[in-house]
């Protein structure tokens, strides 16, 4: 594995095929992400600033493939990558990866925890840290950060901020002074990441499959969630994730980011989707992948795939002897 460039804009080798982005600087849970990725190794990793930085390297051809986080144990799903892959085209996640989370608090060498009185770090991890940062630090600020990484690098770049939350791997990249460790609220947080490409091929089913897609409503009206929901529960799909994100264009219009257990070449799962497609003015398939965690997905034995073929060649004979019927009597 090749160590991410400090300067995102550092020359890039002539085959894009070799670049993968990811939330940088080198130390991030999101770079920790990306070492998962058997397809990655040895390729040359491009640390960038943000989510949408990541993918418009994929979408302007930069990378193959950009590593993201797109929900955690506790805040929940991260909405800034969510309206991305909402509003940017061509955009397929094609594998997803989860990275136990945790921190520790860093200062300059010389600091101590009286020294404190203002916190840099990244917004995310700030939430997951509030518990302990209010009973210890009741009085402090915080200022945001691009990422933990960047929180720890800034009190070396001039930053006003005393201390900043970090991964437990930053002493191995800075010279920082760790004034506490194990401070996030939940020891068994974790962060899922997906890698996102614009791919249009679809990983073969395993068995332990997630499907991610988008939906929007297509009106506000009492029972207009019900009748999307309807589309899987009526086909025995279980759906691991379900958060509402606003369209923007008025109030009350809401589009909602889906993860269904299952794969598209599932038939329950395509039918899902058949359906969901007549509902929803705007539907937006964001790919079918492993799990991380490597469940395989149970469902009710009537939505097996060869119930849905034997009811479909039953309605062909339907229609084959109704035909035949027509014909004898012309």
């Amino acid at each position: 594995m090749s160590s991410a460039p400090a300067d995102p804009t550092a020359e890039l080798p002539a085959s894009v095929d070799e670049v993968y982005s990811f939330l940088g600087p080198s130390g991030t849970f999101t770079e920790a992400a990306l070492a998962q990725v058997p397809e990655a190794r040895g390729k040359h990793w491009r640390a960038v600033n943000n989510v949408g930085e990541a993918l418009a390297d994929v979408v302007a051809g930069r990378s193959v493939a950009a590593m993201i986080a797109i929900e955690n144990s506790i805040e929940g799903g991260v909405s800034v990558a969510q309206d991305a892959l909402a509003t940017i085209p061509g955009l397929r996640i094609v594998g997803e990866y989860l990275v136990p989370v945790n921190f520790v608090l860093v200062a300059r060498p010389g600091t101590t925890l009286a020294d404190v009185h203002t916190v840099n770090a990244h917004p995310v991890a700030y939430a997951q840290c509030h518990q302990w940062l209010d009973a210890h630090l009741p009085a402090h600020g915080h200022l945001p950060a691009s990422s933990n990484v960047a929180a720890a690098a800034s009190l070396f770049e001039g930053s006003t901020a005393d201390a900043a939350i970090a991964p437990p791997g930053i002493v191995d990249h800075h010279d920082v002074t760790v004034l506490a460790e194990n401070i996030g609220d939940n020891p068994n947080a974790v962060t899922r990441f997906v890698l996102v490409s614009t791919s249009r091929s679809v990983p073969e089913p395993t068995g332990a499959d997630k499907t991610s897609l988008i939906a929007e409503l297509p009106d506000d009206r009492p029972g207009s969630l019900l009748d999307l929901l309807e589309q899987f529960s009526t086909r025995g799909i279980n759906l691991s994730l379900i958060e509402s994100r606003p369209i923007g264009d008025a109030l009350g219009r809401y589009r909602f980011v889906i993860d269904a257990d299952g794969h598209i070449h599932d038939e329950r799962v395509a039918d899902a989707l058949l359906g969901l497609r007549r509902f929803s003015p705007s539907v937006i398939f964001l790919g079918s992948y492993p799990r991380a965690d490597g469940v395989r997905v149970a469902f009710d034995q009537r939505y097996r795939d060869d119930v849905f073929t034997e009811a479909r060649a039953w309605l062909e004979t339907l229609v084959d002897d109704a035909g035949a019927g027509s014909a004898s009597h012309g």
